[in-house]
């Protein structure tokens, strides 16, 4: 992915969790009262088990689209699915050409919980990492691929781990993975001509989604890069812009979670993710990523350089990010029968 750096005021209302089953244009549910129902904790995310997910992933190698290493953790992904009860689970293969005109073989992965219940939310994040650390300080490791623990491993690692804890506690409403290949291809320079050189696998998944037109999820969550040294996910422009109340109501769940620290209620920027090939398909979509880092102002300095190691991986941002998604599927109203 990459970040645009953009100067926007954005007027951020906190919102409450929904307690109506009517949905807005966004994907959101109207409210019919300004109390805030109690939180649900239904199921306590374990971060130790989300951080043995990223490090098996990062046991592959780099697992850049095309390559050995990725095929084999796409089938180790699959099979975990399976592993914690999911349903439907598949790979959806099939061919990207990429900005250099390679063409990648690629496949995506989908799996379902509750496949009966017709109301759902998509979870999303991407597997691949990226051919070349080509922001590495030391130009000798530009032209080996990234091993991509926290940008390509992390938000993985999140979504196995709630796939596991979903297989005990069922939320109310039902839940598709979609963990996509081919996202880390694109073109780096000229970042603002190329936005469509990145995310490939969702790209495709969209031009070939599994839901007809008038069942589609009624929203999704990108997970990107959420498991850095203290890492903070602010308010992603995007994001923002094509689905704030679903921001509202995530950012509020996490703060409410315990996690105000990690879920800061400002300004991040924008990045090019997938999230935004999902709006465009008329899926209402948002990402949490760090994409406004204490140190570097943007993204975590482990962003496609040698150093995205298992080294720089922390448990407590792992779950901050998952404890907030499982208490977000936790108090979910189902709003279709």
């Amino acid at each position: 992915m990459k970040l645009h750096i953009l100067t926007a005021i954005i007027s951020i209302l906190v919102a409450t969790c929904a307690t109506s089953c009517r949905t807005t244009s966004n994907g959101d549910v109207s409210q019919n009262t300004q109390e805030e129902k109690r939180l649900k904790t239904l199921a306590k995310f374990n971060r130790d088990s989300a951080y043995s997910y990223v490090r098996r992933q990062v046991a592959f190698g780099p697992r850049v689209a095309g390559t050995e290493g990725n095929r084999l953790c796409r089938e180790y992904i699959a099979n975990e699915f399976r592993r914690h009860g999911a349903e439907n689970v598949r790979i959806q293969e099939g061919e990207v050409t990429a900005f250099t005109g390679t063409v990648l073989p690629i496949g995506n992965i989908m799996a379902s919980h509750n496949p009966e219940i017709k109301d759902r939310i998509l979870l999303v994040a991407h597997y691949d990492t990226r051919p070349w650390s080509d922001s590495d300080q030391n130009e000798e490791n530009r032209i080996h691929p990234v091993i991509g623990a926290n940008d390509g491993g992390s938000g993985v690692g999140v979504l196995l781990e709630i796939a596991r804890q979903l297989k005990s506690a069922p939320a109310p409403v039902g839940v598709d993975f979609l963990i996509v290949d081919a996202e880390d291809y694109g073109q780096a320079s000229g970042f603002s001509n190329h936005d469509s050189s990145w995310c490939l696998g969702t790209q495709y998944w969209t031009e070939h989604m599994p839901y007809a037109s008038d069942s589609l999820p009624r929203y999704a969550v990108l997970l990107d890069m959420v498991g850095g040294i203290d890492a903070k996910f602010h308010r992603e422009y995007f994001s923002d812009r094509n689905a704030r109340k679903i921001v509202d109501k995530v950012w509020s769940i996490g703060e409410r979670s315990g996690y105000q620290d990690r879920f800061v209620n400002k300004n991040g920027g924008s990045v090019v993710d997938d999230h935004i090939f999902l709006n465009e398909a008329g899926i209402p979509a948002i990402d949490i990523i760090e994409s406004k880092n204490d140190n570097t102002g943007t993204f975590p300095a482990t962003w496609h350089t040698s150093n995205d190691t298992m080294e720089n991986i922390d448990p407590a941002s792992l779950e901050a990010a998952g404890q907030t998604l499982l208490n977000l599927l936790h108090n979910e109203i189902r709003c279709m029968e």
